[in-house]
């Protein structure tokens, strides 16, 4: 379909995000056939009314699709109206008539900062059948996500020739929709990283992955998600401990140390400065744990 081309190579989005457009269109369609007694068509469509979007979205409710999801879909259907106004067929103003669903922003929930170096120590996980590369290698991860705040798709989409060693002060990464942007690399990343090249097994081409699986294949997020896992229960940590945790427990920490809002936005590639902002909630419900636990006079009642 030209509409999900454009999506992909316009937009840039994603390949899963233009999946789930696709999803999210072809579910539409099918509530239509039912709601207006047949496959509808382009003329269907332009003749929508907004309460028709609305029976569509209250039946997705109705299935406990949540509210996050809804808002992607009526985004989905948003952008398939103005692509058939692009193409001459008309306007489909009902959907830009609806609502967007209001959706709950859950503040990240980071790390302590004792924890989150934890994390990226081999000894914890040493022993056992895992072989010492393995174990560097999930750390040096692990040290790139809490130590310059990447997505792990963006640690694991470093190549060998971009790797932050000795001499290497920052590196470009690619973030989401193929925004670059350039990260700075602290030392004890830089010998993370070496540890993991020294031990590793494989020749690794220069284009090819810097890490890799255990058969020298491109390693999988899951294997890193696996390794938290494992630490969380070493550590006593929470659930909510997980690799992209480390991402928002970078964040937090910079802001708490006196960072500028503007530059973590830079640091973690973020389009909207509304989206860092979440960690000066953070950090103040961080704040106000401690007053409540350590001053006298915090649960005393008027």
């Amino acid at each position: 379909m030209q509409w999900l081309a454009s999506l992909a190579k316009e937009r840039r989005l994603s390949a899963k995000t233009v999946e789930a457009y696709s999803r999210d269109l072809r579910q539409f369609l099918t509530f239509l056939t039912g709601h207006l007694g047949e496959p509808p068509g382009v003329k269907a469509i332009l003749g929508l009314k907004p309460l028709d979007i609305r029976s569509f979205l209250a039946a997705r409710r109705m299935e406990a699709v949540q509210s996050r999801s809804l808002m992607r879909q009526l985004a989905a259907l948003r952008s398939f109206a103005r692509h058939l106004e692009r193409e001459g067929h008309g306007t489909a103003s009902a959907f830009a008539a609806i609502r967007t669903p209001k959706v709950d922003k859950n503040l990240p929930r980071p790390l302590s900062a004792s924890s989150a170096v934890a994390v990226t120590d081999t000894e914890l996980r040493a022993g056992g059948d895992r072989k010492p590369w393995i174990l560097a290698r999930d750390a040096a991860v692990l040290a790139l996500l809490y130590g310059a705040g990447l997505r792990i798709s963006e640690a694991l989409g470093l190549q060998r020739r971009d790797a932050p060693v000795h001499g290497t002060d920052s590196i470009t990464v690619t973030g989401k929709g193929g925004k670059m942007r350039s990260v700075p690399v602290i030392p004890a990343i830089q010998r993370a990283v070496e540890d993991y090249l020294h031990l590793c097994p494989y020749v690794l081409a220069p284009e090819g992955p810097l890490f890799v699986g255990a058969r020298g294949g491109p390693l999988s997020p899951r294997i890193i998600q696996l390794a938290v896992e494992e630490l969380r229960g070493a550590l006593g940590l929470p659930d909510s401990a997980t690799p992209h945790a480390l991402r928002h427990s970078f964040a937090t920490h910079l802001l708490a140390r006196g960072g500028d809002l503007r530059g973590i936005q830079e640091l973690l590639g973020h389009a909207s400065l509304s989206t860092t902002q979440l960690y000066t909630k953070v950090d103040a419900a961080r704040l106000m744990d401690a007053f409540d636990a350590a001053h006298p006079r915090a649960r005393t009642k008027g």
